[in-house]
Formats: structure tokens, sequence, C-alpha cells
């Protein structure tokens, strides 16, 4: 049966409605009700998308990649604003979300790895980017637990990390205390009245109507039926796979973490990450398959995961593996979120983030609270809307 933590009997019907609660969602709803707007959120289960599977790093240097600069100043801006943003939630949800300023290691383990190391360290030093070349032995200075066959590094302090899962938590209690309302179903129609987006009648037979309905529904978003042709955010599921182990202290005449700091390769041609947390979990990712809304974990991606990971830290395959999971990221053809006013009036997106979800959360939220309130896209969000992929665009022409 699906419910409804409304405000009370008799209240009036939202100014915005959001069509998913994952953390882009509930961010939005939060920043949105700070401003003196109805909110309505409709999911099954709040704060539990994308964000139950993701590890939580805050990476946008080392997440770089050739010709995404615009994605980089964006991602810069919402990690800037992350400590002030955690703050702010922790006293408005009363909980902890495990925000931990202790940047990035990213290494290389041969000769090829190196080079291609040298020349993204070369690439992010022309931006500006604060990051620092290191030996392998200085790596391993930094990192006991690493490899011998480390050849290099860079390490980027800027990098943070938070925990998604009590983030997800966190903004759920942030909404319910700050008026929001969570409808808990799902959509299973945009509704539309004279070419404008209306609301959306949910699974349970509710009809919620609203001023604005914003998409943030993830891997969804581009699957809502009654979305028209153009409307439709162009959106796909990018699988990963992703796993939990349980870290101990080494022994030794000085106790060494296992792993202090979030740590990066890329293992013949595969990307990989570990992210340790302050309690004690480490978490190792992620795959990257085009397969559609599967959420299957498969022992091919556990083992070539555990398998890259070992080439790092040799120690891993000691440690108890204690979950398994399989997470859908939102793609789009750029890897670019979808922030703003679509085709169709009344219908915002806030979808799209791909592998950067959890990081770009206090921008979003800022953003289209701003737009929904304003009319107006703040600048740094400006160069995402989703209109960047109509036919005429001069970006979808090249």
């Amino acid at each position: 049966m699906a419910s409804t933590d409304a405000r009370g009997p008799g209240a009036a019907g939202p100014d915005v409605l959001v069509v998913g609660g994952g953390i882009i969602g509930l961010a939005v709803a939060w920043r949105t009700a700070q401003r003196g707007m109805r909110v309505t959120v409709l999911d099954p289960d709040p704060g539990r998308g994308a964000n139950h599977v993701a590890a939580g790093m805050l990476a946008p240097v080392t997440e770089l990649q050739y010709g995404e600069e615009p994605l980089l100043r964006l991602g810069i801006a919402s990690n800037e604003r992350y400590a002030d943003f955690v703050a702010e939630l922790t006293e408005a949800s009363g909980q902890d979300v495990g925000y931990r300023r202790c940047g990035t290691l990213a290494v290389a383990l041969d000769a090829d790895d190196r080079a291609e190391l040298r020349e993204v360290h070369a690439f992010q030093r022309r931006l500006g980017l604060e990051t620092e070349w290191l030996n392998g032995r200085e790596c391993r200075r930094l990192e006991p637990m690493l490899a011998p066959d480390v050849r290099g590094g860079t390490l980027v302090g800027g990098d943070h990390q938070v925990d998604p899962r009590r983030l997800g938590a966190a903004l759920v209690e942030a909404c319910r205390r700050g008026g929001v309302t969570l409808h808990r179903s799902r959509a299973a129609e945009l509704l539309t009245e004279h070419g404008r987006a209306v609301g959306v009648l949910a699974e349970d037979g509710a009809t919620l109507r609203a001023d604005a309905t914003v998409v943030a529904a993830g891997s969804w978003s581009g699957v809502l039926p009654g979305l028209s042709p153009e409307a439709r955010p162009p959106v796909r599921p990018v699988k990963g796979q992703v796993l939990r182990l349980r870290m101990e202290t080494v022994r030794g005449p000085l106790p060494t973490p296992f792993l202090s700091r979030n740590l990066r390769a890329v293992v013949r041609g595969c990307h990989l990450y570990l992210v340790p947390r302050e309690n004690g979990e480490l978490v190792v990712g992620a795959t990257m398959e085009e397969q559609g809304f599967d959420t299957t974990v498969t022992a091919g991606g556990v083992y070539e995961l555990l398998r890259d990971a070992r080439e790092l830290l040799p120690g891993i395959t000691e440690l108890p593996l204690v979950e398994t999971n399989a997470g859908l990221r939102p793609g789009t053809p750029d890897n670019a979120p979808l922030l703003g006013p679509t085709d169709l009036p009344g219908l915002v997106a806030a979808t799209g983030h791909h592998r950067n979800g959890v990081l770009l959360t206090p921008v979003t939220g800022d953003a289209i609270a701003d737009f929904l309130t304003t009319g107006r896209l703040p600048s740094e969000a400006a160069p995402f809307t989703p209109s960047r992929f109509a036919p005429q665009h001069p970006e979808f022409a090249r």
C-alpha cells in the first residue's frame, strides 16, 4: 500500500512535484521548500536510488576526462560548497553523512599506465588544478599496503568523500522536517493539458497536480509514460557493479590503516576506485556495462573487480567480502547532467548525472531551486540545459 507523509488534512496541492526521490530529487525538494514553495516528492522508497550503490567519491579533479572542462567547473563548484551543504543538512536532519576531507591518490601500475597518468597530470596542471606528482616510493609511503609494482601517482588533496546511503537518509529527514510531502508511490504517467505538463498520475491511483514537474528519476527519467519524444530526456542506464568489504588495521610496531584515502587506478584499461570509510567499510567499484535496466550481480563482475583491486592492494584478498550490489547510473550522450527547463512547458529536468550524482547533489539542488523560484538558471548550470540535444542546437550538429 502506498503512503503519503503529508502536511496534514486540507493541505493545498504542491507548487512543485519532484518525480524521483534519490539524492538529486530530494536535494531539489529540500532546497525548493526552503525557498517557501510547496513541494511533493513522488517515490516508493525515498533515499534509496542509485546512491544506495554509489561509493561517494567527491572527485571532480580525478574524474576529469578530456573534453569535459565544463563538467569539471560544475563539479568544482559543487565540491566547494559541500562542507557548508553537509553542515546545514546535518543540522536540519540531525544525522551525520560521513563527510571526509581525505583526498585521492591515483596510481599507475606499469610503464604504460604511468605515461597515461603523466599526460593526465599535465592536463590537470594546464587547467590550473592542484595536483601533485609522486614517485612509487612516495605513493607507498602514503599508503603502505600498495603493491611494490606501483610506478607513480598523483595526489589530489581537494577530492573528498561522503557516505551516499547516509546522505540519502539525511535528505529524507530534512525534507520531512522541512514540510516536503513524500508520496510513496511510482509515477504511472505524466499529465499534460494544452501543451503543458501539469503533474503525474501515480501508480496508486492518485492524481498529483503541480505548477512545475521536475523529472529526477535517474536512469528511468527517459521512460516515463506520457513524455513526448521532444521532451524525453536522452538518458540511458549504465550498469555498475560494486563490492563492499570490511577493513582491518594491519598489525605491526605501529598499527597501520589498510587504506586511508580514496584510491584510483586504470588496470588493463579498466578504471577502478577504492573508497575507505572511517567505520571500516571499503567500497570497491565499479564496472561500466551497457546492459539496459539489468541489475544482476555477476560472477564475472565480482571477479574483475577483485582481480584488479588485488593488483593495487595484494592484501585485499584477506578482507571479508560483506556485500555485492549493482546499480544504474543515468548516462547521457555527453556524460553530463540535464538541468533546467525542457521543451515541454512546466517540465524541468534534474537528471543524467551519470558517475557524478553524489558530487553534483549540492549544485543541482541549488540550481533547480533557483530556476523554480526565479525562472533563471545560475551561470554554472547554464551549459547543461536539455536544449543542447535539440536538433537545431550547435552542439548537437557537431
